[in-house]
């Protein structure tokens, strides 16, 4: 089983990609510890090629779960080779309230964060997801449209469920 998830800040990749893991016994990979190379002291962005070698790697696994708000064409190896593209779309104001939330719990260290939670990423956090809502959108829209019969589009928690119980 080879899942993509894809959807922008606070949509619910991570989630969803731990539940199916768990459910199914299979790794998930967050796509931003395959752009980033994590330090305590820092984190440093990989080149293109390690990058892009990382991917490779865990593309080439009898079964994974890769998740991540990228849409570029260094991630196509992974969509192209995912059973299942699973769309995570639910309302911008479900997505503002959620990336609220997980900075909360993050400050209060009841999450996990990969960073370091400061009000800087929180505004980019938000930032993104406006460019995500704004711009982003459409064009994964459209990339996926190659992929039409195997994307899934989950709009609501009844969809995430549904989706989880089929899997």
């Amino acid at each position: 089983m080879k899942i993509y998830i894809i959807g922008s800040v606070g949509s619910g990749k991570t989630t969803l990609a731990r539940k199916i893991a768990e459910k199914k016994d299979i790794t998930a990979y967050e796509l931003d510890n395959v752009v980033w190379e994590r330090h305590p002291d820092g984190d440093r962005r990989r080149a293109s090629a390690e990058r892009n070698a990382i991917l490779q790697d865990i593309v080439k696994k009898d079964s994974w779960i890769i998740e991540g708000a990228q849409h570029a064409d260094w991630v196509l190896p992974a969509m192209q080779s995912a059973d299942q593209i699973l769309f995570l779309d639910p309302p911008n104001r479900v997505r503002q309230y959620r990336i609220v939330k997980r900075f909360i719990r993050q400050k209060l260290h009841l999450e996990k964060a990969n960073y370091r939670p400061s009000l800087h990423i929180l505004r980019r956090m938000f930032a993104w997801n406006a460019q995500f809502q704004n711009q982003d959108r459409k064009q994964v829209f459209h990339s996926l449209r190659s992929f039409s019969k195997k994307i899934v589009l989950l709009r609501t928690k009844r969809d995430i469920n549904r989706i989880v119980d089929l899997i």
